[in-house]
């Protein structure tokens, strides 16, 4: 009788000991949140210039052109977006539907004695306000505005660079952070900071263009 073979149970092979030279893992780098608090102060600069810029008149009605003018309510200047609904029906109209009816005359007052030479009225009920169109000259002023806002805007990004640069080199001289890595920053921050300015200058020539849109 043929004798039966057994097999070898399969060798276990030890796990190989961690590899402690290898050192703790390497810190962040310093450099990025840098980065990104400098594009988030210069977006905040962009979201400005586009609030801005939401407020300059253009041929078009626009609810944002009036939802921040300041109204008497109860002795405390409050914007009107916080007093009433604001909406555009038509291109050259705006209607305001005022939580207080007893504001009414207030809320019409304030939009009648703004710069916009608006002519509001209402009928107990709502405040109709007619966008009258713009003249040349009035275009010419809104454009010239819209340019400045814009340069106010590259201003403040630009400022945001010059600072952040300041920690930058700071770093490089305190030995924090390689004069390679510091360069690098550098390069990084000049391609947030025309990305940017970029928005800023997309924005401005399209509220140009709404200006100028007869």
């Amino acid at each position: 009788m043929r004798a039966l073979r057994c097999s070898a149970a399969p060798s276990i092979r030890a796990a190989d000991p961690p590899n402690l030279s290898a050192g703790p893992p390497a810190p962040p780098p310093l450099i990025d949140p840098v980065l990104r608090d400098a594009e988030t102060k210069m977006a905040k600069s962009v979201d400005h210039f586009g609030g801005e810029l939401a407020t300059i008149r253009t041929g078009r009605a626009n609810p944002a052109l009036i939802d921040k003018v300041m109204v008497p309510y109860y002795g405390t200047p409050t914007p009107l977006n916080q007093l009433a609904q604001i909406s555009a029906p038509e291109p050259r109209l705006l209607v305001v539907q005022v939580y207080d009816k007893s504001q009414i005359g207030a809320i019409e007052k304030a939009l009648r004695s703004g710069d916009m030479g608006l002519n509001p009225a209402n009928d107990g009920q709502v405040i109709r306000v007619p966008i009258p169109p713009l003249t040349e000259e009035r275009r010419k002023e809104y454009v010239k505005l819209v340019r400045q806002k814009a340069e106010d805007a590259r201003v403040a990004i630009r400022n945001v660079r010059r600072d952040e640069l300041h920690q930058i080199d700071q770093m490089a001289r305190q030995g924090e952070i390689a004069e390679d890595e510091s360069k690098r920053a550098h390069t990084r921050l000049q391609k947030i900071t025309e990305a940017q300015i970029e928005k800023v200058d997309a924005l401005g020539a399209r509220k140009e263009t709404e200006v100028l849109e007869l």
